[in-house]
């Protein structure tokens, strides 16, 4: 029965509308993962090992094997002589791979640290598991050793919410000789088996616990192989496959090194931001995923580990837009992929429109049984104006009118859903509210449910339209026509989206400017257009877009890098100063990289290149922190709180758009930008840095490496690109410094 007089805000978003059963809308689970802040991950694909520091997996985690969104083994727990475990070192190789290195505590008949055991783990087309154990005991020793084995069977969103109890439904069918653990599941349409097979098999199976006894003379060791296959989809494209020994030891060749020999490198004179930059490399690509959708195929970046191995619109642009000059390709494949997913109807329940690039796809039991709807998703109110942004920037760089006349008819679709569904009641501004009982509350960047609040920490009334999204739909609109000027040639058009964007930004910095406190702009306005008072770092991504007018543009820059904004780690999401700030809350006060790397890019748009410096390297001073990662984001303590940052009890690491920011802010220091089939420098770079030498990064169809100390720059073919035209003259033109 509908609820009267409830007004629908982002923390219940549709008052009026019935869930379905087994589809309740959960709340996310806010501790901080019960594997511990040493839990090693590992990744291929769409799967995931994510465990203890011990290699362990208890029931009721967070943790166990997930492969497309199923999660394949809930628990995984090795015992000797019935006890735990102690953790020597563990930790990934590669991120496909890890190695855990434990002993023995104090057991009957073993003394404590008398037996040495070595986990391998890879992730290569199904999870591959080697248990090496030796003893150190001056005489003959006996072991019992126990793997318990489990599994829920339960969809990745329940994982992270409420995980409903399948177990009636789930049936065993375990090999009586010890080799083989069945589990298998079936709900209507959807169907999923575990198999664990074993090598020596167990001597007995105890209920879901297979039971090895062993007896070891000193140094004798004993050695067991376990093998998870995974069933691939039909439209995703197979892993190649890997010998155990070589993937683990680093000596075979395989997709990702090369991929990673195919991306620009870096030197400069410090040790943080080449470690930075070869992390962000050796992660995005860990994140690839192959995938056949529909009537599209291609390579894409995956947003995130755990919680987001699949293909996120808005991650992947913002992700593709940071990488533009160092890896197009990538960009090129998520315009296309998006562009053939494009919404094309309007479907209440997914949140699809006519014109809508998507948020998010899932192949969940949950999403195939219809009771989610990310088949694909499409609740967000800023991909599709980062899709035309990412379509003009990857033009620019790129110079390829083809893309732009290919995807001609995306273009015109995507501006029809500014002005017809994005403004949903004709005001001139982009406002989000979902029409699905399973949809988000918000529709930004923002998207917790508590994302968005006023200054005193009440949450607004939807429909809302947060700032940012402005900022974009005023780039998209001038970049489009400048699209319209050149590959696209319609001139009439590019004259009237100019007009739109010169009404947009009038209209805009009349309404969302608040003069109290300094200055500063509304997070947005609500439904019933009020302003939204908090102060937050969206105001950051007004500069990257261009929309605040230049005598703004300091009070802008000074209020991010005030002591209530900046953290010395970095820009926080919301002010300290805000009744709803909580430095571990989501979007409340936490510190985001790729945020950062936004806002950084536009302080240096407005000529505030000392502080947009501040930004990069406390952020890489943070990565430092963390073996030279950005997680997906950072506690907002301030820096004086402790000498590293603090963690994020739940980020995702690595995440695309945090391993993509040390791309941008490389591209910040240096000033370079690609404008009218020219190469553009003007650098600053922080003393500290001293030295930047970029090789190998793309532009107009070359390769080319820049160098730069200071304010000073120089630009030539690279190495690689004169070899491959046997020195064909570059018309030096297309360069300015």
């Amino acid at each position: 029965m509908a609820t009267v007089g409830r007004r629908p805000t982002p923390a219940d978003p549709t008052p009026d509308l019935r869930l379905e059963e087994g589809a309740a809308r959960g709340r996310l689970r806010d501790l901080p993962p019960e594997l511990g802040p040493d839990a090693v991950a590992v990744l291929q694909g769409y799967s995931f090992m994510y465990s203890n520091a011990a290699g362990d997996v208890g029931p009721g985690s967070i943790g166990g094997l997930v492969h497309d969104d199923t999660r394949m083994i809930d628990r995984w727990e090795l015992t000797i002589n019935e006890g735990p475990l102690l953790v020597l070192s563990s930790g990934t190789i590669e991120p496909y791979s890890a190695v855990f290195f434990l002993t023995n505590p104090d057991l009957p008949g073993v003394r404590a640290n008398h037996v040495g055991v070595r986990r391998q783990r890879l992730l290569d087309g199904g999870l591959h598991e080697r248990i090496h154990v030796q003893s150190f005991t001056a005489e003959p020793v006996s072991l019992q050793i126990r793997l318990a084995v489990g599994t829920d069977f339960a969809d990745l969103f329940e994982i992270k919410e409420t995980v409903r109890d399948r177990s009636a439904k789930i049936t065993r069918s375990h090999a009586s000789d010890g080799s083989r653990l069945q589990f298998s599941y079936r709900n209507g349409s959807f169907e999923v088996c575990t198999n664990v097979e074993a090598d020596p098999a167990a001597g007995r199976v105890e209920n879901d616990t297979l039971v090895w006894n062993v007896r070891l003379a000193l140094n004798e060791d004993w050695r067991c192989d376990l093998h998870v296959p995974f069933r691939v989809r039909r439209e995703e494209v197979r892993p190649p496959r890997r010998r155990f020994e070589d993937a683990l030891s680093g000596d075979t060749t395989d997709r990702m090194a090369q991929w990673r020999s195919l991306l620009p490198s870096l030197r400069s004179n410090f040790n943080l931001l080449d470690e930075a930059w070869r992390k962000s490399a050796s992660d995005l690509v860990s994140l690839l995923i192959e995938v056949r959708h529909q009537n599209c195929t291609g390579i894409l970046v995956a947003a995130g580990m755990p919680w987001f191995l699949t293909l996120f619109g808005r991650d992947i642009l913002i992700t593709s837009y940071q990488s533009v000059a160092v890896a197009p390709r990538v960009s090129r494949q998520a315009l296309l992929s998006l562009a053939a997913m494009q919404g094309t109807k309007v479907d209440d329940f997914s949140d699809e429109e006519p014109g809508k690039v998507l948020h998010e796809i899932r192949n969940g039991e949950l999403t195939q049984l219809g009771l989610k709807p990310h088949n694909p998703y499409y609740g967000t109110a800023d991909a599709t104006q980062l899709w035309l942004i990412l379509l003009s920037e990857y033009w620019r760089w790129t110079r390829d009118d083809e893309i732009v006349r290919e995807l001609r008819d995306n273009v015109y679709a995507a501006l029809r859903w500014i002005g017809e569904y994005g403004d949903r009641d004709g005001d001139g501004y982009v406002e989000y509210g979902t029409r699905s009982p399973q949809g988000l509350g918000n529709q930004c960047w923002r998207d917790s449910w508590d994302g968005i609040r006023f200054a005193d920490g009440t949450i607004p009334v939807l429909p809302i339209a947060t700032c940012e999204i402005q900022g974009y739909t005023y780039d998209a609109k001038l970049r489009v026509a400048e699209l319209a000027d050149g590959p696209l040639n319609a001139p009439e058009l590019g004259g009237r989206l100019r007009a739109e964007a010169d009404h947009l930004y009038e209209r805009f910095n009349r309404d969302f400017w608040i003069d109290n406190r300094g200055g500063f702009y509304a997070l947005g306005l609500d439904g019933d257009k009020r302003q939204i008072d908090s102060m937050t770092s969206n105001m950051g991504h007004l500069l990257w877009s261009g929309i605040v007018p230049p005598d703004r543009a300091a009070i802008v820059a000074r209020q991010l890098m005030s002591a209530h904004m900046f953290s010395g780690w970095g820009v926080r999401t919301t002010s300290t100063a805000e009744r709803g700030y909580n430095p571990i809350g989501y979007h409340m006060g936490t510190v985001w990289p790729h945020d950062n790397s936004l806002i950084a890019h536009g302080l240096a748009r407005y000529g505030f290149r000392q502080e947009a410096n501040r930004i990069i390297m406390a952020m890489l001073e943070a990565a430092g922190c963390s073996e030279y990662r950005l997680p997906e984001a950072l506690s907002g303590y301030d820096r004086a709180f402790g000498r590293t940052p603090v963690r994020y009890p739940t980020a995702c690491s690595p995440q695309a758009w945090a391993s993509g920011a040390p791309r941008l802010f490389v591209r910040t220091m240096l000033g370079l930008d690609a404008r009218n089939g020219q190469l553009i420098l003007n650098p600053d770079i922080p003393p500290e840095i001293g030295r930047i030498v970029l090789t190998d990064t793309h532009a107009f169809g070359k390769l080319w490496e820049v160098e730069a100390v200071g304010t000073q720059a120089h630009v030539q073919i690279s190495p690689r690109e004169y070899r491959q035209t046997l020195g064909a003259g570059e018309d030096q033109s297309r360069i300015e410094r």
